[in-house]
């Protein structure tokens, strides 16, 4: 029997003419587009992986995405909000531009961050917690949803850890870049005598998959 987490990331922010900020826990803005949840959405309709619950961080942002998901897959699944999955906190770079943060940090403490989800100095990230949240989750699911299937619907913070749950981190994130675009989607599986969860998908682009 196989336990199933699907996770995407929400959709835009930001338009394409505005400059995008830095956007963590505490900058709580809605969604400028609904194209990339209502694929997300479309996508796991067409694989047929319909979630028997959606959880999603508590931020306009991510619940905005998790209903639009819900709505075009045309079910009747319950949506959980879950402080667990809210964006990390990124202090004094928080509703910063790119070029703004790097110029604090350096550029090699974002590429860090964006390789190996090395925290730069100053964010306010215990990556302990963060770990230990996915860890609990992916307990409950197994106990609550077992040979069925979740969607957590988060941010790129707090996703980028979820290869945790595979027990190798690091050979995960040698082979695959843990950033993950706005409205991508990541699929993890556990069967039942396996020790650690594996993914089988990882930033999956739900519009090139529709297009194909």
């Amino acid at each position: 029997m196989t336990t199933r987490i699907i996770i995407a990331r929400h959709g835009n922010t930001f338009t394409k003419d505005q400059t995008p900020l830095r956007v963590g826990a505490k900058t709580d803005l809605p969604l400028v587009e609904t194209e990339r949840g209502t694929n997300i959405g479309k996508y796991l309709k067409m694989r047929t992986l319909f979630p028997s619950a959606v959880f999603a961080a508590p931020l306009k942002r991510t619940t905005e995405t998790a209903r639009l998901a819900i709505a075009a897959m045309d079910k009747d699944i319950p949506l959980i909000s879950d402080g667990r999955f809210t964006e990390i906190d990124y202090g004094p770079d928080e509703a910063k531009t790119e070029d703004e943060v790097i110029a604090r940090i350096g550029q090699k403490a974002l590429d860090d961050w964006n390789k190996s989800a090395i925290v730069p100095n100053g964010w306010n990230v215990s990556v302990k917690e963060i770990i230990s949240a996915w860890e609990e989750f992916a307990k409950e699911v197994e106990t609550k949803y077992h040979n069925k299937t979740v969607l957590v619907v988060s941010s790129n913070g707090i996703i980028r850890f979820a290869p945790y749950l595979t027990g190798d981190f690091k050979k995960f994130s040698d082979e695959f870049d843990i950033k993950v675009g706005t409205g991508g989607v990541c699929i993890l599986e556990k069967d039942d005598d396996e020790a650690h969860w594996r993914v089988t998908d990882w930033g999956i682009k739900p519009k090139e998959k529709l297009a194909a």
